[in-house]
């Protein structure tokens, strides 16, 4: 059977783990890694299915705030390798400005060499040897003499190696700049991207809400997206618990010492009433400015990364021993399943998918599958 297939596959991948097998090393059944990736990939695409069951507005909305995630997260990914260039044109020129010092002097060191050389005179060494008053005498000017030209002769390669050092900057510092200037244009390109991919997408959740008129409706659809919520935390918690992290890992241990995973206001705490009092907050909603960092509030591994209803870009963060929390409405995703990721790493940032009109940040705890209230778990207090 297909389920009994991926989990042998995902104890191999244990196995694998365990023994710190190179990618391709084979398992004693024979399991190469790639197959077990292969399997973790087919319970992805699984789960992918499941969501397609959608009706035509949801799967609209999905693949637009998918669009607006990978233009946000290549922005992110462009205004890296912008600020790098921008770093290395900085060294380039500290170098090239320490290179213009040592130049100068060197060239007034070669400058005195030669005047010194100029007032000694040319025509000294054939009148100190048509003198010949003193042979040792001779012998030790002529010397002196050779030491001179070799250091002149030295002063001259250095000055001109430095010469070949600056114009090898000044290139390399061109070609940077260039490469900024790139950076920089598809930077605007992508932003305005974003924008229309931006736009199109509160074309489609006018469209959308207009569909859903009166708490009946919105209730229905609120019920049917936890649902779906629910089922998607069955399936990676079952897969945690066949591939689980390793030790070390104490989420228990850090209640009440946990950071928030962004800095923001409290929009709608756990608990709250939700469609006239016949749902109920599961996590909290933290209003935040657009792409602020949300970051992982304990080590574990990312077990869910993609597109959920109604709570579009969703992360799901596995710190072991049935613990798991949630972050949801992010307008990009910085990580993939299965990455292990670290306390405080950022993992995403704010946004308002899944049909949302606030830049906010959805956040849950759940233990064994079921919502817990985070703030117990958290070191700070939230306002609205």
């Amino acid at each position: 059977m297909p389920g009994e297939h991926l989990r042998r596959l995902v104890k191999v991948a244990a196995l694998c783990s365990a023994l710190s097998l190179p990618v391709g090393a084979q398992d004693p059944g024979g399991q190469s890694l790639e197959a077990v990736q292969a399997g973790i990939q087919a319970l992805q695409r699984r789960l992918a299915q499941q969501q397609v069951e959608l009706d035509a507005g949801q799967r609209a909305l999905r693949d637009r705030e998918r669009a607006v995630a990978e233009r946000a997260r290549e922005l992110d990914r462009i205004r890296e390798d912008r600020d790098a260039q921008r770093q290395q044109a900085e060294r380039l020129g500290a170098d090239a400005a320490a290179v213009r010092e040592r130049l100068i002097r060197e060239r007034r060191a070669l400058a005195e060499q030669v005047r010194m050389t100029y007032l000694a005179g040319q025509r000294e060494v054939p009148k100190l040897v048509l003198n010949q008053e003193s042979p040792a005498l001779l012998g030790r000017l002529l010397v002196y003499y050779e030491y001179l030209n070799h250091a002149r002769g030295r002063k001259i390669s250095a000055v001109s190696g430095e010469l070949a050092t600056q114009e090898r900057l000044t290139a390399e510092s061109e070609r940077v700049l260039e490469g900024l200037a790139a950076l920089e244009r598809a930077q605007a390109d992508e932003l305005a991207g974003l924008e229309r991919a931006r736009e199109l997408r509160r074309q489609l959740i006018a469209t959308i809400e207009q569909d859903i008129r009166g708490a009946d409706r919105q209730l229905q659809r609120l019920l049917e997206e936890e649902r779906r919520l629910t089922q998607v935390v069955a399936e990676v918690d079952a897969l945690a618990a066949e591939y689980p992290l390793r030790s070390g890992v104490d989420f228990r241990g850090a209640r009440g010492r946990l950071a928030w995973p962004v800095q923001g206001s409290l929009v709608n705490d756990y608990g709250e009433s939700r469609v006239d009092g016949q749902l109920r907050w599961k996590g909290v909603m933290l209003g935040a400015p657009r792409g602020s960092a949300v970051r992982s509030v304990h080590q574990g591994r990312v077990v869910y990364a993609d597109w959920l209803p109604g709570l579009g870009m969703l992360v799901i963060v596995d710190h072991g021993t049935g613990y798991m929390s949630l972050y949801g409405h992010n307008e990009a995703i910085l990580t993939e399943s299965g990455v292990d990721v670290a306390s405080g790493q950022p993992i995403a940032r704010v946004g308002d998918s899944g049909g949302q009109r606030q830049s906010a940040l959805y956040f849950e705890i759940r233990q064994n599958g079921d919502p817990v209230d985070p703030r117990p778990w958290m070191s700070g207090r939230l306002s609205r």
